[in-house]
């Protein structure tokens, strides 16, 4: 018997490449879903046009017009609650967020490194590869775990790596970190889709398939 499609919202704040690999993979059925809404958090990103290409429902909150992180969370999650989805997807989006009780454990953000390291505050995109290369790490990859009310900081799904070499860049360190990202994020979505994923504290559970949801 097919999956029913889970139905997500996207959050985003920049080009929106990592949207727009879960609607190519959505188009290639190689993930039964369907991106209900996107949000951005500033107008003119390239995130929003790859959702009004895709024919997306779309809308900006600006964290700058709103006084506090509460405010500003109540408005985007207002509108995934209009889109009646069953998971948030955070996709580059860069502004924190207060997770609401009804929606602990069905928000997802993905990070271009291997959490616990190189996380935090105003660590995303080039600084996150920067950093990395400066420490001599030897290998990187991409972490997809739960949301809380910190930066990075929620319980790690699934990790991927791949091989940090001698004579990369942030940029070319960046294009190998995201070629797992590409997998990684349909994957962790197909887990929690099949209620494979459980919270016990600080660690996440991976069922084995076919158990389904406790």
């Amino acid at each position: 018997m097919s999956t029913p499609p889970i139905k997500l919202a996207v959050l985003v704040s920049g080009g929106g490449t990592t949207l727009q690999n879960l609607l190519d993979v959505i188009a290639a059925h190689d993930l039964s879903a369907a991106v209900r809404v996107v949000v951005g958090s500033r107008p003119g990103i390239k995130g929003l046009q790859r959702a009004a290409d895709a024919k997306v429902m779309n809308f900006v909150v600006e964290r700058a017009h709103f006084d506090s992180a509460d405010a500003f969370s109540d408005q985007v999650f207002g509108l995934v609650d209009d889109a009646g989805v069953d998971l948030v997807v955070l996709a580059g989006w860069l502004s924190l967020l207060r997770v609401p009780p009804t929606y602990a454990g069905r928000v997802v953000n993905i990070h271009p490194a291997l959490l616990p390291s190189f996380g935090g505050r105003g660590m995303f995109g080039r600084r996150v590869h920067e950093a990395v290369l400066a420490r001599g790490c030897k290998v990187s990859g991409c972490t997809v775990h739960f949301v809380d009310d910190g930066y990075d900081e929620g319980p790690i799904i699934l990790q991927r790596t791949c091989p940090v070499r001698d004579d990369d860049t942030p940029e070319t360190l960046a294009a190998r970190v995201f070629e797992e990202e590409r997998i990684a994020y349909p994957e962790a979505i197909r887990l929690f889709q099949a209620g494979r994923l459980s919270i016990e504290g600080r660690r996440v559970r991976v069922k084995s398939e076919g158990a389904g949801p406790s």
